[in-house]
């Protein structure tokens, strides 16, 4: 069974995005250090319930999203346009953290899927 392993929020300003949602939760941020503009959410200590996430700026077409693990995106992708879903973006490479597609449900609901693995480049 595949779970929602992490969510990103898009934003026109991050700053402020970041700004409001650390003082209404008390989410800390830190910059990812990859390719892209990109900061890691983290929501509350690990030995509790609940998952971390990702803020980046905010492009055409590319609304907030739930990330599902999978153990392979290109069965998923396979799977998912099979049962009348569609493909947003394709399977990318997250270097050093593994592959991810956007994808979307039945109901026009975009969702990421992200397969773990550290080699990918």
């Amino acid at each position: 069974m595949s779970r929602v392993i992490h969510f990103d929020i898009t934003a026109d300003d991050p700053e402020r995005a970041m700004q409001f949602y650390a003082t209404i939760f008390g989410w800390e941020f830190q910059k990812w250090d990859g390719p892209m503009d990109y900061w890691l959410i983290t929501t509350g200590p690990e030995d509790q319930p609940g998952i971390n996430g990702g803020m980046s700026r905010r492009e055409p077409d590319m609304p907030s999203a739930n990330t599902i693990d999978v153990a392979s995106v290109d069965e998923c992708v396979a799977r998912v346009t099979e049962q009348g879903g569609t493909v947003v973006s394709p399977k990318m490479a997250i270097p050093g953290v593994g592959y991810m597609a956007y994808l979307t449900d039945t109901e026009g609901n975009v969702f990421g899927i992200m397969q773990n693995d550290p080699t990918a480049e």
